[in-house]
């Protein structure tokens, strides 16, 4: 275990240091998504390749849901800051396997392995920012942090179709920059002081239990239009690719705002914000499902990506935000798998929904009214005193 670090204050490049690891599943979700087709051709002779090229993106998801709380437990029994360097010079080595394999099936155990170090560094780069600072940094920092990620995901989609234009393998390349990442982690980051402490503290379950019941739900209504929306304005008549991916941009962008405005309002609480997250985005949801007319979709697609935009930083700050820094890591890593748990199930829920209902917009119906009920329960379980944003957390600021 490294030694902690007790006269050293978190800047800039700490936290400029962090934001790039947290961009690291980001990156990892969408980079191969135009290179599917691509991908698919090139295996067309491997039995089972329509079904196992699409879990090639869809796999780290599960695994980052399956692996976090282990990486959490980790960060909190050894040392958060050598945790995610080991983590992030594996995601290169995982990362770009692929350019030297030439087995489906070997890509795919590649990728699995790329999720669980996306489990480690999501949860250490979180645990850290709630490490290194408190009170309103700590907020503002965890709403940036969705923000650049978010950001983040439409930079990568675009360069993950600008490299693989000629090969779906270049786009593995950039994989790589997780590894170069690590270099300036290892001399500027460090092992909080509150690990001399050496305090081991049970596992917090039951203060746990309902922020990540909660980001399951989350989880779900976020990832639903990052699957379907191409799908949703396909069936409206918008074909054209640039078209598609403009008004995806768009709601990327509203995305951004939401999670850029946390900060001015996190003084709210969790339960009123949670409750108006979620009507807000059953709303656009609903308002997708009401209207074959492109400008509604459209318009149903921003309130929903502003929604989860302003959802995401709300959830893990009312989850960790208070936890002690014993626990903290092992928090953050529930948190972490309740997320991405959400998400690998999302276009599950959606197939099975479309299966039963015989459309994809009554599927998206469903879930819109799954969110407002959603809602309604946040704000009949959840109470005001319990839900506060703003209360520092134990632990270095």
């Amino acid at each position: 275990m490294s030694q902690p670090v007790t006269s050293r204050q978190a800047g800039l490049p700490q936290l400029v240091l962090l934001l790039i690891g947290s961009c690291m599943p980001v990156l990892g979700a969408v980079l191969l998504s135009p290179v599917l087709p691509r991908m698919s051709r090139y295996f067309a002779d491997t039995p089972g390749a329509d079904i196992l090229v699409p879990v090639i993106l869809t796999v780290p998801a599960l695994f980052i849901a399956l692996g976090a709380p282990f990486a959490g437990a980790v960060a909190d029994r050894f040392d958060r800051k050598r945790l995610l360097i080991a983590a992030m010079v594996a995601y290169s080595v995982f990362g770009t396997a692929p350019l030297y394999l030439d087995s489906l099936q070997s890509i795919l155990i590649s990728r699995v392995f790329v999720g669980i170090c996306e489990a480690a560094i999501m949860t250490c780069c979180t645990t850290l920012i709630a490490d290194y600072w408190s009170g309103p940094r700590r907020i503002r920092y965890l709403g940036l942090q969705t923000l650049v990620t978010t950001i983040s995901a439409t930079a990568f989609f675009a360069l993950g179709g600008l490299l693989g234009a000629d090969d779906w393998r270049t786009p593995f390349w950039l994989y790589g920059a997780a590894a170069l990442a690590a270099i300036p982690m290892a001399i500027l980051l460090w092992q909080p002081a509150v690990a001399a402490h050496g305090t081991r503290q049970p596992w917090p379950w039951r203060v746990m239990a309902l922020p990540s019941l909660v980001t399951v739900g989350g989880g779900v209504v976020f990832y639903t239009l990052i699957v379907q929306l191409s799908y949703v304005l396909d069936g409206a008549g918008v074909t054209d690719p640039a078209a598609i991916g403009g008004i995806t941009a768009l709601m990327s962008l509203a995305t951004a705002v939401g999670a850029g405005l946390f900060a001015r309002v996190a003084a709210r609480g969790a339960r009123t914000l949670l409750v108006v997250e979620f009507v807000l985005a059953g709303l656009g949801l609903l308002l997708i499902f009401a209207t074959d007319a492109v400008p509604v979709i459209v318009t149903g697609a921003v309130l929903t990506g502003f929604a989860t935009g302003l959802l995401l930083p709300t959830l893990v700050t009312w989850a960790v935000g208070t936890l002690p820094f014993a626990q903290r890591g092992r928090g953050t890593g529930l948190w972490t798998a309740a997320l991405f748990l959400g998400e690998f199930l999302s276009p599950l829920l959606v197939g099975a929904l479309t299966a039963v209902t015989g459309g994809l917009g009554a599927s998206l119906a469903v879930l819109g009214v799954a969110s407002l009920v959603l809602a309604g329960l946040v704000a009949k379980v959840l109470t005001v005193p319990t839900s506060s944003l703003t209360t520092p957390g134990t632990g270095p600021s």
